[in-house]
């Protein structure tokens, strides 16, 4: 949306539903809805009572901006050993595999729940919760943003980013972003895909990329800490025509789902 308002954007899905879901919300303002990953987390607030997540503790912790004081909030109030059990429980496989395909299960980390909770930890001692609405929705399940519709500069296509990128002239972008575009996907696929931005981006085009694996090395350009989503463990972000997704590539043949 805020990109929109100053550049031409195209959004490409390929799944029809969401697409539609988007257009209709960000070019009529409809309401969101509910998704099979926030359908997880209410679930998971449904029964933080079992685990001593007050409501009292929970909203004094999100009006909380300074990083060293929500680190210790979190830490003696909310990391509990009954919070830790349940929401490794909820991110285990046995529980993901209801939601989620094998293709993008068999990229997670192992053991992912206790991998989450460190990227939550690792959050918490960077952005402010007070002005940080995406840990508000996490943890109330209020909504993150709204669609204000009668943004115009949007095309939605229906494709997967490959195959629309295959179709558009060279040096035609200034900038990408592929959230877990590549989790799950062939060696094939993530090669062509790369082959696509590099051709397509312009001289000083810059390509993000998100993935919720871990990265398979250390990576100059790689700084999940500056997503206030939190949830990331990739947050790749380079000169586009330089784009090479090996860092986070999938590493599955010792994984079983």
């Amino acid at each position: 949306m805020l990109l929109s308002r100053e550049h031409g954007v195209i959004a490409c899905d390929i799944n029809p539903v969401q697409l539609a879901y988007a257009e209709h919300r960000v070019k009529g303002g409809g309401p969101g809805e509910t998704g099979d990953a926030e359908r997880a987390m209410h679930f998971m607030r449904v029964f933080t009572p079992l685990i001593g997540w007050r409501q009292d503790f929970i909203r004094g912790f999100l009006a909380l901006s300074n990083p060293d004081e929500q680190l210790l909030f979190w830490r003696q109030h909310l990391d509990t050993r009954r919070f830790r059990a349940g929401f490794d429980a909820l991110m285990s496989r046995v529980m993901l595999r209801v939601m989620y395909a094998p293709q993008f299960l068999s990229c997670l980390p192992p053991r992912f729940g206790a991998v989450i909770r460190r990227r939550l930890e690792r959050g918490f001692a960077q952005h402010p919760n007070a002005s940080n609405p995406y840990i508000h929705a996490l943890l109330l399940g209020t909504s993150a943003s709204k669609a204000k519709g009668l943004s115009t500069n949007i095309q939605f296509v229906l494709g997967d980013a490959a195959s629309v990128l295959e179709a558009c002239p060279p040096g035609s972008f200034s900038g990408f972003t592929l959230s877990n575009i590549l989790d799950g996907v062939t060696q094939a696929y993530r090669e062509r895909l790369a082959q696509a931005v590099r051709r397509t981006a312009d001289h000083n085009a810059v390509a993000v990329l998100r993935s919720f694996t871990e990265p398979s090395a250390e990576s100059a350009t790689n700084h999940p800490e500056r997503d206030r989503s939190m949830l990331w463990g990739v947050v790749d972000i380079c000169n586009a025509r330089k784009f090479c997704p090996h860092s986070q590539e999938c590493k599955r043949a010792d994984r079983q789902v």
